[in-house]
């Protein structure tokens, strides 16, 4: 474990629960205020100062500090731990005024200017000079202050730019990705097509709009060099304030399926995961798009991760903003924690009263402690402590489902494809649904992880493999593994080049069969499938012309121009199997097809017989297990039937052998864990 998070962890003494806070918005006499309902509230870490560049440096060098002196002696006497943030993420009007060039230009040729944030290019020198010297000089003011518990590196990274100065730091990084050799990339690229050969590097150039198609290898370049280069700007600021200090956690916040940043590349740069998620309450499912992101931050260092933003109720990006329902926030709260977040934290502690987000809702909102928001707040504050027990603790998985960003940008940067309306994290969470309504752990992998502790792994929409990936999995069904597999995986390779020879060429010989032939379905067009134990589905959407090799067939095409042939295959490989499923098959068949799977490989569900509205996860540690149940129904209550006797460390009953949930109910069960006998 992470010396510096646990330190933060021993420090706070429980869950971290607290939000963003702006008290540059506010008049000096709104902050006393602040700090009492604060510590009303429980709130024990707030982050300081992400947006507060032009507060903190009004003007070029000349810096004014006088005012997060004094908001910082104030949390800090009131027992408020401070998470502090560079401000890089708003550059002042002052910079991009003075200095346009700072500015990004878009992918259309258009500059994005002053007035929103991110209004910045992430390779200017410029850009990067200024970005150094706020945090360098906020590192040498704050880096011995009390208060000071975390440093928050600018905000939720995004800005791609198409600027001279990206062009030519995108030639450097294809210099170093190819060894300086022009035909590398000549080769790569496939730039003998469209006569599109490079004979010198300085033609090389970001991949700007054409005016119909462009190289799809040149744009996935290029998505691998945009992530690289803001992750570059991570990490220079956070070397500054290390280098001042070297005993506190530096992290900054992810966002939910961000397309722009690698996060298994960026994760391990950082002390720990954050994320930033804004479940939509106008969907009844977002819950699940929720939950794999949760599994995958806890995936990608493989440790527990901080809830760094949600909302306390309605957000205000979308077209229409709901609210969340009393009860939900506390629901979707402990979902975080039962997959693994040490926190809730939120943005923003106060709503603001002007600015783009004035109607984005607040730990403490515009009406104040009167508020039915404010209520909620205040109760989870005064609750949490009541678990702290599982705080640190970890989780396990006999299961795996696949995440990418190299399979996410080979199937979505460029057109070309039999179809072009892709949806990658679509598709994993589609997968991923069976096994949370089912009751299953999963964890996240990516194509570099260690597959060997895994029973059952899930790959879905990697069109595009890496040939250390492909090794791996076969040793991973070699050795016993199950790969259940979607259609239309491991056809490309990492420069998006068809592989050789027939589809899919990376897979082939695992899935024990060959496809001549992708049929995407025409608009309206349905076609029914067939199982083995005579059970039919409407599929739509997608057919592959199947041709079993090694393979046979479990489910067929009853109907349309495929009838006859293989719809599912199943094929043994080494000591294992693989399930391959040529069409997409509609929710409650892919359930099916899912758990049985799963089942058949011999994983067990956290809890049996639960109806698929509850939701189970499972944490631990050396001492105890913590079984999490949550009822995401707001009209139904749930009797589930628990695997262990165990204690409600929600209200302190002791439960048996099963738990009743009212309706948006949750439940922290603590059993001890089993101690092995000694050895003779």
């Amino acid at each position: 474990m992470n010396a510096r998070m646990a330190g933060l962890r021993a420090r706070l003494r429980g869950f971290a629960f607290g939000g963003d806070y702006n008290p540059e918005q506010w008049d000096r006499a709104v902050w006393d205020e602040d700090v009492a309902l604060m510590r009303r509230a429980g709130v024990n870490l707030v982050t300081l100062g992400v947006f507060a560049w032009a507060s903190l440096e009004p003007e070029p060098g000349r810096f004014e500090f006088g005012w997060l002196d004094e908001v910082m002696d104030l949390l800090h006497a009131g027992g408020i731990a401070v998470d502090l943030a560079t401000p890089t993420a708003a550059p002042p009007v002052w910079l991009s005024h003075g200095h346009p060039e700072v500015l990004p230009v878009m992918e259309d040729g258009k500059t994005f200017g002053f007035g929103n944030r991110l209004h910045y290019d992430p390779t200017s020198p410029r850009y990067r000079q200024h970005a150094a010297r706020i945090t360098t000089a906020l590192a040498e003011r704050y880096s011995g202050h009390p208060a000071l518990a975390m440093w928050h590196i600018s905000n939720e990274y995004g800005p791609i730019a198409y600027t001279p100065g990206a062009a030519a730091a995108f030639r450097d990084w294809l210099r170093r990705r190819y060894g300086d050799d022009l035909d590398a990339l000549n080769d790569a690229w496939y730039t003998r097509f469209w006569s599109q050969r490079y004979t010198s590097w300085d033609q090389v150039a970001p991949p700007e709009l054409p005016r119909s198609w462009s190289n799809p290898a040149r744009r996935l370049d290029f998505q691998r060099f945009a992530s690289d280069a803001l992750r570059e700007c991570f990490i220079s600021e956070r070397d500054i304030v290390r280098s001042y200090r070297d005993d506190l956690p530096v992290l900054t916040n992810f966002m939910r399926f961000y397309r722009h940043a690698d996060y298994w590349r960026w994760a391990a740069e950082q002390d720990a995961v954050a994320l930033d998620i804004y479940p939509d309450p106008g969907r009844d499912d977002s819950r699940v798009a929720a939950a794999l992101n949760f599994d995958l931050m806890r995936s990608l260092r493989g440790q527990p991760w901080i809830l760094m933003e949600q909302a306390a109720s309605a957000v205000s990006q979308w077209r229409v903003n709901n609210v969340k329902p009393p009860g939900r926030m506390r629901l979707g709260s402990y979902q975080a924690i039962a997959h693994g977040a040490d926190s809730v934290m939120y943005f923003q502690w106060r709503a603001s009263r002007g600015g783009h987000e004035r109607f984005h809702s607040a730990m403490l909102p515009h009406s104040g402690t009167g508020a039915r928001t404010w209520r909620e707040v205040e109760a989870l504050g005064a609750e949490l402590p009541r678990i702290a027990e599982a705080l640190g603790s970890g989780s396990r998985a006999e299961i795996a489902v696949l995440f990418d960003w190299d399979a996410w940008w080979g199937l979505e940067t460029a057109y070309g494809l039999p179809r072009n309306d892709f949806d990658y994290p679509g598709m994993v969470t589609d997968h991923y649904r069976p096994l949370l309504e089912g009751h299953f752990a999963a964890d996240v992998v990516s194509f570099d992880s260690d597959l060997s502790r895994y029973r059952v792994l899930v790959v879905a929409g990697a069109h595009l493999v890496s040939d250390g990936f492909v090794a791996r999995l076969e040793r991973f069904v070699a050795a016993g593994g199950t790969l259940l597999c979607s259609y239309f995986c491991g056809v490309v390779d990492p420069h998006n080049q068809v592989r050789q020879p027939a589809y899919p060429g990376a897979f082939r010989g695992l899935i024990g069969a060959y496809i001549d032939e992708y049929w995407p379905a025409r608009d309206g067009e349905t076609f029914e499938v067939r199982f083995a134990d005579g059970t039919t589905s409407v599929c739509d959407w997608w057919q592959e012309s199947i041709h079993p090799e090694s393979a046979r067939a479990v489910a067929w095409y009853a109907s349309g121009s495929l009838s006859g042939r293989p719809a599912v295959i199943q094929n043994p490989f080494g000591s294992g199997r693989v399930v391959y499923v040529g069409t997409r098959l509609p929710p409650a068949t892919l359930h099916d097809t899912v758990l049985a799977t799963v089942r058949d490989a011999g994983v067990a569900p956290l809890v049996e017989a639960a109806p698929d509205f509850v939701e189970a996860a499972r944490r631990g540690n050396e001492h105890a297990e913590f079984l999490f149940l949550l009822n995401h129904s707001d009209t139904r209550t749930a009797r589930v039937a628990v695997p262990a006797p165990g204690v409600d460390l929600l209200t302190g009953v002791a439960v048996g052998d099963h738990v009743s949930l009212d309706p948006l109910a949750v439940a922290v069960i603590r059993t001890e864990r089993q101690r092995q006998p000694a050895a003779t």
